[in-house]
């Protein structure tokens, strides 16, 4: 009885560690099938390194164009034509502008300094003294100055001295405003072909509309933007060329008021020693 209580338990319990023997190797079986499932599908997590190295690029392609690339991008937009005629404009008044300013800069004089040699070259009763130091000052207060000496020295009388200042004045003031029409000219039409520029690619906006046979927005805006890119270049041409004629005929303004008020120095002065 004993015999066969023991062969049990020993049948038992090779019957159970034969059963776990085949359960751990069944285990170990699906996870080395689940290991070779799951390792064709690494290849496909891959592309995470593909991607970070597209990154860059992207980067690059989003980095914002500079202020000339801009400029450059919206002229070739709103077409060589009216864009082309526009610059022309606008590079013909800066010209105009800038030689006016030179040439004010070189006109502009220390009035009250050359008054004061006039006034010691009187006093002393040299009147050659005087005109030649008007010659050698630059500016059209200088040559004022000089018409007025050349004739009293020449004998004649204070009031037909001052006619001939004023003559001269008025002739140095016309030479001083020379160019001011130009820019104003170069100011109106900036803007009209501007204007012309827009109305006609308004038309072939609406072209464009009748050929696709379709009004869709795209079609519409590009048209738009086109047609509008003329005027805003044409209006800032405009208001640069505006900024600089007020500038222009500040400067005038300026030296007429001092070429002026000189001469009524001046006159002083003439007044003043004539019985000498």
């Amino acid at each position: 009885m004993k015999k066969l209580i023991a062969f049990l338990m020993v049948a038992g319990l090779m019957t159970f560690g034969f059963s776990n023997l085949v359960v751990a190797q069944e285990e170990q079986a699906q996870t080395e099938q689940t290991e070779q499932t799951v390792a064709p599908e690494q290849p496909e997590v891959a592309p995470v390194e593909t991607v970070e190295e597209v990154t860059p690029a992207v980067d690059n392609a989003a980095k914002p164009a500079t202020f000339r690339e801009s400029i450059k991008k919206q002229f070739i937009d709103g077409g060589p034509a009216f864009m082309g005629i526009v610059l022309i404009i606008l590079l013909i008044g800066m010209a105009i502008s800038i030689e006016r300013i030179i040439y004010l800069t070189l006109a502009s004089a220390n009035s009250k300094k050359l008054l004061a040699g006039i006034e010691a070259k009187m006093k002393n009763g040299d009147v050659e003294g005087a005109k030649q130091l008007c010659k050698d000052t630059r500016g059209p207060v200088a040559s004022i100055f000089t018409q007025g000496l050349i004739r009293y020295q020449d004998g004649q009388s204070l009031d037909e001295v001052e006619k001939a200042i004023v003559s001269y004045g008025s002739v140095a003031g016309g030479k001083l405003e020379s160019g001011l029409s130009w820019i104003g000219l170069c100011i109106s039409l900036a803007p009209m072909f501007g204007f012309m520029g827009t109305v006609i690619g308004m038309i072939q906006a609406f072209d464009d509309i009748a050929a696709a046979g379709d009004m869709s927005p795209q079609i519409v805006a590009s048209g738009m933007k086109v047609a509008l890119l003329t005027t805003v270049f044409g209006l800032i041409a405009a208001i640069i060329l505006q900024i600089f004629f007020n500038f222009i005929a500040s400067k005038i303004e300026n030296i007429v008021n001092d070429m002026e008020d000189a001469s009524i120095s001046f006159m002083d002065i003439l007044a003043k020693y004539n019985n000498k």
